[in-house]
């Protein structure tokens, strides 16, 4: 329970309310921009990733492939309001700029790999390619 205290204007002390204030858990609601968080699962032949990316249109949506390594990326935009009336009190959602690598263990078949966003989730398809034949040379 908080404690319940009589305000006295001639007993404040500066330092007590500004050591405080440092004690107070800092707000960066603000400064955060967007996060693309990923489940990704492994098959026999091939790896599936599901990406949650809400609020981005699949246009804002690249998705590069180069060897094992995999980069999602997009770009949130919101779009311009304009009002007449009134003002903003409150604007939460947001707006920036997410990416996200990462690489795998195996090298992917990007002519057979699959990308599918709906409602929010982008589905990634990415086929192992097969494994060269390997050949073992006889030292002499």
């Amino acid at each position: 329970m908080n404690e319940l205290r009589l305000f006295d204007p001639l007993a404040v002390d500066p330092f007590e309310d500004t050591f405080r204030s440092l004690m107070r858990p800092w707000r960066m609601e603000a400064m955060e921009t967007p996060r693309i968080k990923l489940d990704l699962h492994e098959l026999d032949t091939s790896y599936t990733v599901k990406a949650e990316i809400p609020g981005v249109r699949k246009e804002d949506i690249d998705v590069r492939v180069d060897g094992n390594t995999v980069t999602i990326s997009a770009e949130v935009k919101k779009e311009k309001e304009e009002k007449k009336e009134g003002r903003v009190l409150r604007r939460e959602r947001q707006e920036g700029y997410a990416s996200r690598s990462f690489t795998l263990a195996c090298p992917v078949n990007e002519a057979e790999a699959e990308a599918k966003y709906e409602n929010g989730v982008l589905s990634l398809t990415l086929p192992k390619k097969a494994a060269g034949s390997k050949k073992r040379l006889s030292v002499q």
